[in-house]
């Protein structure tokens, strides 16, 4: 059951915690003991700022301009420049639910009482969350480093009631309008609190988090979409025993296996060529290495996850208030252990959809589909079938292969050379929602086109497992005939793949599928 309100203290965040914000739009609160450690903090840094003797981040300017002590009565207006200044983003408007996860995440941070800002702030951005109110937050501007500065500071702006947001509704309006029509009151900036709400990774991880949830799912699915096509190929089940599986112990391999097993159970099909008349040897490497391909990449989300899981439990911000009192300055905000696994990340999703691809054509190819008509077409010359639903899938798997390229390798300097390396985090995790939206895409129309080869084979029929993931898809997508409007069923066969309806189809028959 999917979390009605998450408490955020100062302990890690769950995963479908931070989904269940960001997606579901659950409640937030803050527990007592946050509050208790933020008030703590914060009585400390008023109290450093009282002091003649400068602190970074709190009577200081920041990054190449840290050098200068800022006078009391001007310490107010840093705050609000700081905000302001660093609220440059710009091209299109990220989608909501990375704003949500991103905001969970930094009050998840403030929560740890490291921060040093009010409590009236972090109970603000909790009623900001709770009221739907979601800050414009721009695709460029974040580097990375120092946090996803540009990024954040959109979300502080709406704080302060400047800026835009989208209410609840999704309406785009004034902040200061918003806050005022859901009896929020913008939060008036202390010492050190404009840097605190900025330096965090927050952006980044909550696009990591979300695509974690999404490739587990999608993984699953293409375990599914491979064992639909190797049934309509008449391809063996026999390479997915469990005895060879074990010569060699990847626990996804072994995972992605057992589905495919377990899919392929009692089918007609596969039972019609196991005798002594079949001449097959062995199948291509798409159908026979599905296990390795798409075990290797849950193997990859496994470490993906492990390092989310870390940077869950961190308290990223800069400088940082220690529970011995000191504040000190660090380089946590530096985005590189989340870079990279954003970029790895792209890779297997790149290589899963390419695998996927091949067998569709494989099923559409008259010489290599053992028997289909060619294209899977109803009158093949006349009807076309789903020639050219192939061709959007090798589109598609062209772009998740430039998307594949590591953003994490490249940094330009920044903050006149203060900033002379950064991680390129936000960039790595703004193309790989990219190319997990494309993997679904490139799933859905092998889920597609195999569900109609596995209807030409009637009267022969699947496996119970599979059979219900094409009785699912039909409720949606007519059987076979002469072409028509090809379109609106892949985008049906994708959403379905989205939503978990072909899946859970098959796991009524199955049980789990892992």
């Amino acid at each position: 059951m999917a979390d009605a309100e998450v408490e955020v203290g100062p302990e890690a965040l769950a995963f479908r915690q931070v989904v269940a914000v960001a997606r579901g739009g659950a409640r937030v609160s803050l527990s007592d003991g946050a509050l208790k450690l933020i008030g703590e903090a914060r009585a400390h840094i008023e109290e450093l700022s009282a002091r003649p003797t400068p602190v970074y981040g709190v009577s200081t300017g920041f990054g190449a301009l840290a050098t200068r002590h800022i006078a009391p009565d001007l310490r107010a207006r840093l705050q609000l420049n700081i905000v302001r200044s660093h609220a440059a983003g710009s091209g299109p408007e990220v989608e909501r639910e990375v704003v949500r996860a991103l905001m969970l995440l930094r009050l998840r941070t403030l929560a740890t009482g490291r921060t040093g800002v009010q409590p009236t702030t972090a109970r603000t951005l909790a009623e900001l969350l709770n009221a739907g109110i979601t800050p414009q937050v721009f695709e460029h501007g974040s580097l990375g480093c120092s946090g996803d500065l540009a990024p954040l500071a959109h979300v502080a702006l709406a704080l302060i009631g400047e800026g835009s947001v989208r209410d609840a509704g999704g309406e785009l309006k004034p902040a200061a309008e918003a806050l005022a029509q859901a009896g929020i009151t913008p939060v008036k900036l202390g010492a050190k609190e404009g840097l605190a709400l900025l330096n965090g990774t927050d952006g980044m991880l909550g696009m990591l988090v979300l695509a974690i949830n999404d490739l587990r799912a999608l993984l699953v699915a293409a375990d599914v979409a491979a064992a639909m096509t190797v049934e309509a190929l008449l391809g063996t089940d026999r390479v997915f025993a469990a005895d060879l599986q074990n010569l060699r112990p990847h626990p996804g391999q072994a995972a992605s296996a057992a589905n495919l097993r377990a899919l392929l159970g009692a089918s007609e099909i596969m039972e019609s060529h196991r005798g002594p008349d079949c001449t097959r040897v062995q199948d291509a490497y798409s159908l026979r290495c599905a296990p390795q391909v798409n075990g290797a990449a849950r193997d990859t989300v496994e470490h993906a996850e492990l390092v989310a899981g870390r940077e869950l439990a961190s308290a990223i911000d800069n400088p940082v208030v220690l529970p011995d009192g000191r504040v000190e300055s660090n380089g946590n905000f530096h985005g590189a252990p989340i870079a990279y696994v954003l970029d790895f990340l792209a890779v297997p999703t790149a290589d899963v959809a390419s695998m996927s691809e091949r067998r569709t054509d494989r099923m559409l190819d008259k010489a290599r589909s053992y028997g289909l008509p060619a294209f899977l077409a109803d009158d093949p010359g006349v009807d076309s079938g789903h020639m050219i639903a192939q061709y959007t899938q090798a589109a598609i798997v062209s772009d998740l292969k430039r998307l594949a390229a590591p953003a994490s390798a490249d940094s330009i300097p920044s903050s006149a050379m203060q900033e002379d390396h950064v991680s390129m985090g936000w960039n790595a995790a703004r193309k790989l929602r990219r190319s997990v939206d494309g993997l679904a895409q490139v799933i859905g129309i092998e889920i597609l086109t195999a569900a109609r080869a596995l209807d030409l084979r009637t009267p022969l029929r699947p496996g119970p497992a599979t059979a219900a993931v094409v009785a699912k898809l039909r409720e949606r997508v007519p059987p076979p005939g002469p072409d028509r409007y090809l379109a609106p069923e892949m985008a049906a066969a994708t959403e379905m793949v989205l939503d978990g309806s072909l899946v859970a189809a098959a796991e009524a028959v199955t049980g789990p599928l892992s």
